[in-house]
């Protein structure tokens, strides 16, 4: 596969007080948050419209398990059910199965440091 990673979908992390921490971002550095937190937007190389998104989560979060970590990555892909599949024949340990929602299809990964990371192929037309 050519084009395994297309950009950063969003960046997830645990904190105690979600709202507060959203709220102090918005007044000191002006981020248009909402309930999940902020998304960016920006064109990719064909110039088609692309969301990135900022989530502060609370910290009992159980999304991000098997990890232990306070954070988790999503990574923009083009085709997940073929990288999937070529990363679990390289030996990469895939997370649960494959989720499918109006805005995209979700899989997940480890690193080798046992990080959960999130794959998603972004359907960005459903955020507008």
């Amino acid at each position: 596969m050519k084009n395994r990673v297309t950009g950063l979908g969003g960046f997830f992390f645990k904190t105690e007080d979600p709202d507060k921490i959203k709220q102090w971002y918005k007044e000191r550095l002006g981020l248009d948050t909402d309930r999940y937190g902020c998304t960016f937007w920006w064109k990719d190389k064909e110039g088609k419209d692309c969301s990135t998104q900022w989530s502060p989560m609370k910290n009992d979060t159980t999304y991000f398990e098997p990890s232990k970590s306070s954070f988790m990555m999503n990574f923009r892909v083009e085709n997940l059910v073929e990288l999937l599949k070529v990363l679990k024949a390289e030996g990469v340990t895939i997370v649960g199965e494959i989720e499918e929602y109006s805005y995209g299809k979700f899989g997940w990964i480890l690193d080798p440091e046992g990080n959960k990371l999130e794959l998603w192929e972004p359907i960005d037309e459903a955020f507008k």
